[in-house]
């Protein structure tokens, strides 16, 4: 797998993605690519890390959102390519306009650093089929701006369409206000473009690839990642 990360002044969750795409590659090291960059090189999966780009000045991701190499990566999701956004990435994304919404403030106005659970509810993907349907598995969480918001419309066709992909929920996979740390709407965690290629999601997976990292719920994701390009 050829994969490469969008690296942003303020992005500090690079080495973190790359050990999790490594692991599940042979060991084949991702590219880094400076956002300055106007092109790509052949590459199967682009992931947008997570971090604070441009120090979450005006909002977050939304300078990130203009910078040179988001018109090749709108241009190679707009070819079917492979786009993984997670946390200050899902913002990039929405920002850009590539996936629905935006992600404001939590709704507790703190920031959350701590671990959390997530349903899955669609395993029809590049990014989910190592799951379960409705398995539940533990994150880590890292961000004060998640909470996702969009349209009553919008929030519909999601659901209509499947493509929703994660929830936040407890241990016992319950959704609900009591499970939702930071006030998403419907306790969404994670959405997929129309094709199911770009997902964006809030809390972090590459965290927990390694049972010396403190678990391995994130390793399905990449290596159904690594499995679905290979098809």
């Amino acid at each position: 797998m050829r994969a490469g990360i969008v690296l942003f002044p303020g992005t500090n969750r690079e080495r973190d993605m790359a050990i999790a795409l490594a692991k599940v590659s042979g060991g084949r090291q991702p590219v880094m690519i400076w956002h300055k960059e106007t092109s790509l090189p052949p590459l199967d999966l682009i992931v947008l890390p997570g971090g604070f780009s441009h120090g979450d000045y005006l909002r977050c991701g939304a300078m990130a959102a203009q910078s040179p190499v988001m018109r090749a990566v709108r241009d190679f999701a707009d070819a079917g390519g492979a786009v993984l956004g997670v946390c200050n990435g899902f913002q990039i994304l929405t920002e850009a306009g590539m996936l629905p919404g935006a992600l404001l403030r939590n709704a507790g106005l703190r920031f959350l650093g701590q671990d959390h659970h997530l349903k899955v509810e669609q395993t029809d993907s590049l990014y989910t089929s190592g799951y379960d349907q409705g398995s539940v598995i533990r994150v880590v969480l890292a961000h004060g701006d998640g909470n996702y918001v969009a349209d009553t419309a919008t929030l519909d066709r999601l659901e209509g369409d499947g493509l929703v992909a994660f929830r936040y929920c407890n241990a016992e996979g319950v959704v609900s206000d009591e499970t939702n740390p930071n006030g998403s709407q419907r306790n969404i965690a994670g959405i997929f473009s129309e094709n199911r290629r770009v997902l964006g999601l809030m809390p972090h997976p590459e965290d927990y690839v390694d049972p010396l990292m403190g678990g391995v719920d994130g390793l399905p994701m990449f290596a159904s990642i690594v499995e679905g390009l290979a098809a």
